[in-house]
């Protein structure tokens, strides 16, 4: 047996309110109904199939059953869908629970509002149309009921179902470790709707951002489910972050190392003119108060930033270049290159 979409068949949202289900069902059954279009097969089914997904969601009653099964249809699909979905928890047995035949009783005036006028001789009782098994399974329609516009019990009066909340959903989003300094957006598409989702200041890896009321749709009135995006920050070529610290190699020539200068250290926060004194040594590491990531909790404050000399050495030397630094070796003392204690 088929699952139907009966949104789907009256192209309204699962949140659509009565009118705006009652507004699609009418344009659908104007279009293709028999009177409109005789001997037309193809139209006939399709008006049947709109008849029945509205007589499914007009309802109340039959609505909160049928938006609990949808939920958890779509469940059962997200998971792989292997194998047959169970419809057997949701089946009405005849004359139990929920049992009988669920006709929709349309009064003449409602036919009149919907259709412009008196009822044509094709109508609803012309059809001879029979429920399809999933609507029957699911609510107890027995086969050649048809789609009556008039008898039968009414639907309305019956108590409303309680409302629930709708699903939670969990999304995964990669953001870059400069998106997580600067806060961020992702459009984030899911099977009901497109938000764009804003992603704050700070956000770390394992990080889930809650989006109220952006995940599944409410059951019978009730509020949408919330919608999480499980952060991945992506590594960084040249920062390394260490809580909301930020640590990088920092580096710098063999003549600056020795005789002291100004190096331009790259920042998120901008460029930053570091002062080198003389004779400051390979992995020796100078602070920059301020300039780390932003705190997820408190966006206005900030970690730190470690820059760590990496000394380059020259390349190329010529000739008068290598003998004076071995005049000032042997100045030094060190007369056996070869020899070094540890």
């Amino acid at each position: 047996m088929d699952f139907k979409d009966y949104y789907a068949v009256l192209g309204v949202s699962s949140d659509a309110d009565e009118k705006t289900i009652k507004k699609a069902y009418q344009k659908l059954a104007k279009k293709y109904h028999p009177d409109v279009n005789p001997g037309d097969k193809a139209a006939e089914t399709k008006f049947k199939e709109a008849t029945e997904a509205y007589q499914a969601i007009s309802d109340p009653e039959k609505r909160g059953k049928y938006d609990e099964l949808r939920q958890d249809y779509q469940q059962w699909q997200s998971r792989g869908g292997r194998g047959d979905f169970d419809y057997g928890r949701w089946q009405t047995h005849p004359g139990g629970e929920g049992g009988g035949n669920h006709t929709y009783t349309m009064s003449p005036e409602e036919f009149a509002e919907m259709f412009g006028g008196a009822r044509t001789s094709g109508g609803f009782d012309g059809m001879g149309g029979e429920y399809s098994d999933f609507f029957s399974t699911l609510f107890g329609g027995v086969g050649g009921q048809g789609f009556g516009a008039g008898g039968g019990s009414s639907a309305r009066g019956r108590a409303r179902p309680r409302a629930r909340a709708g699903q939670d959903l969990e999304v995964e989003v990669q953001v870059s470790l400069e998106e997580a300094y600067n806060g961020t957006s992702r459009v984030i598409r899911t099977e009901e709707k497109q938000i764009e989702a804003k992603i704050p200041k700070g956000v770390r890896t394992g990080s889930k951002v809650r989006i109220a009321g952006q995940g599944g749709p409410g059951i019978s009135g009730g509020p949408g489910g919330n919608l999480y995006l499980k952060i991945t920050v992506s590594p960084h070529a040249r920062f390394v972050r260490e809580g909301d610290d930020l640590r990088a190699d920092l580096p710098i020539d063999f003549y600056r190392a020795v005789l002291g200068g100004e190096v331009s250290v790259h920042t998120f926060a901008g460029e930053v003119l570091l002062k080198v004194p003389p004779l400051s040594q390979n992995g020796k590491k100078f602070r920059l108060r301020g300039k780390g990531m932003p705190n997820l909790e408190k966006p206005g404050q900030h970690g730190d930033f470690f820059a760590e000399l990496s000394i380059v050495l020259p390349e190329n030397l010529n000739e008068q270049e290598i003998a004076t630094l071995r005049e000032l070796a042997t100045k030094r003392g060190i007369t056996d290159l070869n020899k070094q204690k540890v």
